[in-house]
């Protein structure tokens, strides 16, 4: 399990994702208020559950790729 930042960017009420998927939900949270500060039409966000592997880790203001392991 992973999880998914999602932005909304207009007022139709749609949430559109990316490919990153973290760890934690604070993790997720952290990443999602970095982009909303920098991304200007950013309305509102979310984190949201993933089945989908752990690809990226986010600390102290960076998004870092994480190695898959065998």
């Amino acid at each position: 399990m992973s999880f998914a930042m999602e932005v909304q960017t207009s007022t139709v009420g749609k949430f559109d994702g990316n490919a990153v998927r973290l760890a934690t939900k604070p993790e997720a949270e952290a990443y999602a208020k970095d982009l909303m500060s920098r991304w200007m039409a950013v309305t509102d966000w979310r984190v949201v559950k993933s089945t989908d592997p752990v690809n990226y880790s986010f600390a102290h203001g960076r998004l870092v790729a994480v190695e898959k392991t065998a």
